[in-house]
């Protein structure tokens, strides 16, 4: 149940605090007051779409707050799920907007997503808008309505899980046979690229040796100078490096007589001696291993044109991807042998499937149309005392044209006000007034099985007066039994007099702001303001009476 909601910075609401209670209350108020902007934040709050616009002039943060009573109404495992802090008497729902247009939401304190606002929000609150009505013609819709009735959710999870297991499997049957007749169209394009990838005989890394050698190869002659000039510096007889670290470190052995410091140094550079010794004897190597081989020079230029031509032919980047490619392509060749057994087993698994979701289609359509056979009978026996009293009502079902996640269903809602009309489809015949009662009924009915704990109804009335305006007060009041808060807002004094609590949202001028602002009505206030609802701005005693006798008569 709906506690208390906070509104702070939103729109012409700079500051709004209204305590709910439970049972039957409506809202009124003059058109333009404000009542659609304390829905729209109440739509906020439940995850609806955040707009920065709706921030008050100059404001850098809007917040709207709700504290709700959730007990008794098996959102323990919800709360668990979610891994949020479960308090059933006072769980609190927060919804911030910056002025940057970032919006934020909360769940007693704790950050949550957009989408587990919303989640715990239509567990908590149904708010009815005038545009729903026209939602009440579709097809989702009217499934909804019946499903709800039904209480059938098990028997449409086991088939929604069953026509996905199907679906899946269909898909993957699809693309099995595509893959084979694709790959035994172009099965001898792959073997011809095989054979040419394989008679290459690829080997991982070989690209980097061949160039390399190539390179070395293609400056064979200056490479063998510059190793021979090396050469020549470390170990000529007589100028070369080696030949004058030798005489150092005779110098440096023959000093350490009267020097002992000298030691250590002769024995690094006998150290650095032996090191520069054997680099001088990998160069000589090197110089002698060096020769201009045209043949081989040839034999390596050919070998990297091949391998060049088949990374550009098959746009890969190195021959790791060519041999990755060739065992792809052997897998595809490969496969081809198994394909009729794969698509043969696949498809009787298929056919299982289907055979199970039709199966759980058919019992979910049994549990609709007796759900319908209930719809049908209590349509009507609301709709008499509002008004309508040939009403003729009828659930129409028809196998629909393929299956899909709803079900293999195809349903209608029938309506005709008069004995001697033919029923049809309900949004091509009913008269807003009729549709408006048609909703209630069915919210009536939908609210009797759903443990919704607040239902709120902006302008239901739309196209009625008078003493169906009263039926349908009393049938939200009788909805609003057992605990659950139902709100009405209304610009009918009918259904204005018989709320249990009156709220009232009004316009202040304040300094150079206007602002929203509520309040609850009781007493002389509560007379005057449904005696305005029926003469307009001049009351008059005879509305003053009208409006106490009204309030008297329900109660009041």
């Amino acid at each position: 149940m709906l506690r208390e909601v906070h509104i702070r910075n939103y729109v012409l609401i700079d500051r709004l605090d209204i305590d709910f209670t439970d049972g039957f209350s409506v809202m009124t108020g003059e058109t333009g007051a404000g009542k659609s902007i304390i829905l729209g934040a109440l739509n906020l709050l439940l995850g609806g779409r955040a707009d920065s616009k709706t921030l008050s002039q100059g404001a850098d943060k809007c917040t709207i707050e709700g504290c709700f009573s959730v007990g008794g109404y098996g959102l323990e495992q919800f709360f668990q799920d979610n891994d949020l802090d479960f308090d059933a008497d006072n769980t609190i729902m927060r919804r911030e907007l910056l002025a940057s247009g970032k919006s934020r939401a909360f769940i007693n304190d704790t950050p949550v997503t957009l989408n587990q606002l919303r989640d715990l929000g239509c567990r908590l609150i149904d708010i009815h808008s005038q545009h729903q009505n026209l939602a009440l013609g579709t097809q989702s819709f009217q499934l909804d309505v019946i499903d709800t009735i039904a209480a059938n959710s098990q028997c449409k999870d086991d088939y929604v899980n069953s026509f996905e297991e199907w679906h899946n499997l269909k898909e993957e049957l699809a693309r099995l046979k595509a893959e084979f007749e694709s790959d035994n169209t172009d099965r001898e394009y792959l073997e011809f690229q095989l054979e040419g990838l394989d008679s290459a005989r690829l080997q991982d890394g070989e690209l980097e040796e061949l160039e390399q050698e190539s390179d070395i190869l293609n400056h064979a002659e200056e490479i063998k100078q510059d190793l021979f000039s090396a050469s020549q510096i470390l170990e000529s007889d007589e100028e070369g490096c080696v030949q004058k670290l030798r005489s150092a470190l005779q110098s440096l052995r023959a000093a350490q007589k009267n020097y002992p410091q000298a030691q250590e140094l002769a024995e690094r550079l006998d150290s650095c001696l032996i090191e520069i010794k054997d680099i001088a004897a990998t160069v000589d190597d090197a110089q002698e291993s060096v020769n201009f081989d045209p043949a081989r020079l040839e034999q390596v230029n050919e070998r990297l044109d091949l391998i060049y031509s088949l990374l550009k032919k098959h746009k890969k980047e190195n021959i790791a991807q060519l041999l990755e490619l060739a065992d792809s392509i052997r897998t595809r060749l490969d496969r081809t042998g198994s394909y009729e057994f794969d698509i043969e087993q696949l498809t009787k698994k298929t056919e299982s499937a289907r055979k199970s979701m039709e199966q759980k289609a058919a019992e979910l359509t049994k549990t609709r149309k007796k759900a319908a056979e209930t719809i049908i009978r209590d349509i009507k026996e609301l709709l008499v005392p509002l008004g309508i009293p040939n009403v003729q009502f009828s659930v129409e079902m028809q196998p629909a044209a393929a299956y899909d996640r709803t079900g293999h269903d195809d349903l209608r809602f029938m309506f005709s006000a008069n004995k001697s009309v033919p029923m049809q489809e309900l949004q091509a015949v009913a008269s807003g007034g009729e549709i408006a009662r048609v909703m209630l009924s069915i919210k009536s009915l939908m609210a009797g099985v759903r443990a919704l704990p607040t239902v709120i109804f902006d302008e239901i009335d739309t196209g009625v007066s008078g003493a169906v305006a009263e039926k349908m007060a009393l049938l939200m009041k009788q909805m609003a039994r057992g605990g659950r808060q139902v709100l009405a807002i209304t610009h009918l004094p009918q259904i204005a007099a018989l709320g249990q609590t009156h709220y009232k949202v009004f316009k202040t001028d304040e300094g150079d702001a206007t602002h929203t602002r509520i309040s609850v009505l009781e007493g002389n206030d509560r007379i005057q303001e449904i005696a305005g609802m029926m003469s307009g701005s001049t009351l008059t005693q005879q509305a003053l009476d009208n409006a106490k006798a009204l309030l008297d008569n329900n109660g009041r």
